[in-house]
């Protein structure tokens, strides 16, 4: 017998493994069972619009409590939940028993809008999440340089576009600090990019440089680039930037989707797939090596791409590990960047609302002819103006072709929804892909950019549930921490990790902690077609799962900040154990 011994902030989980038959062994019995577990099978009806629980929900006197003990996997699917004796009795020759002494299990976590390539190049980048001044920034990346050869390229990503927006840097410092090496320091949400002169002379960026549509080359007093690119101007030093080669690309994707899957998740819906990260991507799926699930979501940045996967349609294939089902179309910026589109100006910028659709780089033409393919769009959509015109042209095409409808199209991020604009989602049967991080990262300047009045429309989980929207939830990251245990707290709190405010930040949009982990498991299944195979655990179901030492379903009741403290002790898909503490 093997024992791993988990270390949990709650105390200590211990988990057996044991592959031994017993004497009533089954035989051909089960590849694996978990047992002495709490394990949460989302079996059961779904809660109302309000968050109160279905009526055959396991909770008493507002406690839950878990509707199964164990679970039984075979080829991949579940065989059996419910009982530890129930389970054993599936035990055969070869099947390994995982004694869970007591851990969650819930059905496996589904971020539904990352970046991993992304995640995985940070991963090896300068870390500028939570760096509070540009003095500090360029201390780190000066530091790197010392250890990269001169004339190399440095990357670094994780500064706030929002939070810095009253006062963005310039080359000035970094130039000075980091000379002789091109640095590129990507913002916290990808909309805006800061870089040294080095990086402007590699790219040839001068002041007579085009400038895109819907982007800001922001100018210094000599008239040239100053180093900081808002909004689409940012690609012009992803234009300037070598290509990575293939295998730097399948290396960041690997190291993305390995982060995920230590992280609890099964499935990931990577939001804006180009030529590049699909070749990568397909070579991981041909060599068997994908760890985790991935939906991918083509860009509609990337013409050739898209028109290549228009004239093939969309893969029906839910079972593989690579899926191309869904488009992902940018339609407005970012608010921190003052990019989103608004429909009357920004608070704390008279005059100015915004930019979007064909102001933002958004291809009508192609978008129609994705969704006539049968792909599913996915829209940025930031601004209350940004997310009305989005709505708008679904319904159009709706009613010219209502065949289009059934496409289950979402609206990433809804971050901004005037409360008019609200029902449309439901009556459309568009889905509201949001950020539960977003809200308490943003709450400290976001009012300044909307006023007290629109923000009451602004990160609406409850507004939206209410009025009929299907949502699921995700991180976008890696602009935003992935941790499900943060993404959870934020959802049932409004609270930062620090628990401010108190009481939560515009309290009512608040969720309850079982819409919360639906949002991230059986929703998020539906936002991918993929209802019937996975979001629940139940016999013939996928036996994709997570296990955590916390129960954050008995503790949002009565300690919600202990759900800060949760660890994943493991990340099972398709049955294989792809992660164990």
């Amino acid at each position: 017998m093997k024992a791993g011994l988990f270390a949990s902030v709650l105390g200590v989980v211990l988990i057996s493994v044991s592959s031994h038959a017993t004497a009533k062994a089954t035989p051909g019995g089960a590849d694996l069972i978990l047992t002495d577990a709490h394990v949460y099978t989302l079996r059961w009806g779904e809660p109302a619009r309000d968050g109160k629980p279905a009526p055959d929900a396991p909770i008493t006197n507002g406690n839950w409590h878990p509707d199964a003990s164990a679970v039984a996997i075979r080829g991949g699917k579940v065989v059996y939940v419910g009982s530890d004796k129930g389970a054993l009795a599936l035990r055969g020759k070869r099947t390994r028993v995982i004694d869970l002494n007591g851990a969650t299990v819930i059905p496996g976590l589904v971020d539904s809008h990352t970046h991993f390539i992304e995640l995985g190049a940070k991963l090896e980048s300068v870390d500028l999440t939570d760096v509070a001044t540009e003095v500090e920034a360029v201390a780190k990346v000066a530091e790197r340089a010392k250890s990269v050869p001169k004339g190399e390229w440095i990357f670094g990503a994780g500064w706030d576009e929002g939070a810095w927006a009253n006062r963005y840097p310039d080359k000035q410092q970094l130039s000075a600090a980091v000379p002789d090496h091109p640095v590129v320091l990507r913002s916290l949400h990808g909309f805006a990019i800061w870089t040294n002169q080095a990086a402007l002379d590699a790219g040839k960026i001068t002041k007579a440089s085009p400038v895109p549509v819907g982007g800001e080359m922001r100018l210094g007093p000599d008239g040239q680039p100053n180093g900081l690119f808002l909004n689409r101007a940012a690609t012009m030093i992803d234009a300037a930037v070598p290509p990575e080669p293939p295998a730097v690309v399948a290396r960041h994707a690997l190291k993305g989707l390995t982060q995920m899957a230590t992280d609890g998740y099964v499935a990931v819906h990577e939001a804006g797939v180009g030529s590049q990260s699909m070749a990568a991507l397909q070579s991981l799926e041909d060599e068997n090596r994908l760890p985790i699930r991935v939906y991918a979501m083509l860009s509609l940045r990337d013409p050739p791409l898209m028109r290549q996967w228009i004239a093939k349609g969309p893969d029906r294939d839910t079972d593989s590990m690579f899926v191309i089902r869904a488009v992902k179309a940018y339609y407005d910026g970012a608010l921190g960047s003052r990019g989103a589109r608004l429909l009357a100006d920004y608070e704390d910028r008279p005059g100015h609302r915004g930019i979007s659709g064909s102001g933002y780089g958004f291809d009508r033409d192609l978008a129609k002819a994705a969704m006539k393919a049968g792909f599913q769009l996915g829209f940025h959509a930031i601004g209350d103006a940004g997310n009305r015109e989005v709505l708008d042209f679904l319904e159009g095409e709706f009613k010219a072709d209502p065949n289009i409808a059934r496409n289950r199209h979402r609206i990433e991020h809804a971050q901004v929804v005037a409360p008019e604009d609200q029902p449309r989602f439901a009556r459309l049967g568009v889905i509201a892909s949001m950020e539960p991080p977003h809200a308490v990262e943003d709450k400290t300047w976001a009012e300044a950019r909307l006023g007290p009045q629109r923000i009451l429309g602004a990160y609406a989980w409850r507004s939206l549930r209410r009025q009929g929207a299907r949502l699921t939830f995700n991180a976008d990251n890696p602009g935003s921490d992935h941790s499900i245990f943060y993404g959870l707290h934020s959802a049932i709190t409004r609270q930062d990790k620090q628990g401010q405010p108190p009481g939560g930040w515009y309290p009512a949009e608040r969720l309850t902690i079982e819409e919360a982990i639906r949002a991230y498991t059986s929703w998020s299944a539906h936002a991918a077609f993929r209802e019937d195979q996975t979001g629940i655990i139940a016999k013939g179901r996928w036996a994709d799962l997570t296990v955590m030492d916390i129960d954050p379903l008995a503790l949002a009741a009565t300690a919600p900040e202990k759900i800060l403290a949760g660890r994943i002790l493991a990340t099972i898909v398709g049955g294989k154990v792809v992660y164990q503490r």
